[in-house]
């Protein structure tokens, strides 16, 4: 994610050519990126599921969630006014959070939820151009449910659909993981140390990472063309 972040400034400074739109190379990393952002939300939400943790701490956190997704809006709006964020990957986050939290003990429905999640979003352009009175999911607002036929202007866009089906499908993994291989999970390790333990404390803190990484590395760029040209 940094990489690709820092790949992004360097083209909005003009110091590189990349269509992060349109070019495979780009959208592939993103699709993977986002992916597994949403996968691994699912698999902790499994998790916190599976030791009881109460609608309080949940809350609490996804508080903090909602809070980064405004400071994204109002950062992006500063930066970007005719495309700025307000659904991107943590509005989204916010969204799908409270549905994986009410849907956690559905089981093995997970999965094929996932899978209609997923398929819906290709499924819409068809069906919306079959039924033109549906347009209206094209609209801001109702384009944050994902059912659309054309994206959005916007800096980053991570509508219900489809990424909804890949947090079902982390939060599906997880289950099965906790009943089956609860390792792979931390669930029955010894208490993490070196390498394993600097991991765990920088993803404790990937929220806060998220949020300042890329005004950090926008800052360096952008200084760093101020200086040398």
């Amino acid at each position: 994610m940094t990489v690709y972040h820092f790949c992004y400034d360097l083209d909005h400074f003009g110091l590189i050519d990349a269509s992060f739109s349109r070019d495979p190379f780009w959208y592939v990393q993103r699709t993977a990126i986002v992916g597994l952002f949403v996968f691994t939300a699912g698999l902790s939400q499994a998790v916190a599921h599976h030791a009881g943790l109460g609608w309080p701490r949940f809350w609490r956190r996804w508080a903090q969630v909602a809070a980064g997704a405004l400071l994204v809006t109002a950062g992006s709006a500063l930066m970007f006014p005719d495309s700025f964020i307000y659904f991107g990957i943590l509005h989204g986050m916010a969204a799908m959070l409270v549905v994986a939290r009410l849907t956690a003990g559905w089981g093995g429905w997970l999965w094929p939820l996932g899978a209609l999640a997923i398929a819906a979003k290709f499924a819409a352009p068809a069906v919306i151009t079959a039924w033109p009175t549906l347009a209206w999911l094209n609209q801001p607002g109702w384009n944050t449910l994902g059912f659309v036929s054309r994206l959005p202007v916007t800096q980053d866009y991570v509508p219900l659909l489809p990424w909804l089906g890949a947090m079902w499908w982390g939060l599906a993994a997880g289950h099965w993981a906790l009943r089956h291989r609860p390792q792979w999970l931390g669930a029955a390790d010894a208490p993490a140390t070196g390498p394993r333990r600097a991991l765990a404390t920088w993803g404790r803190w990937s929220l806060s990472y998220y949020l300042v990484h890329q005004p950090v590395l926008i800052g360096l760029v952008g200084g760093a063309v101020w200086l040398f040209r």
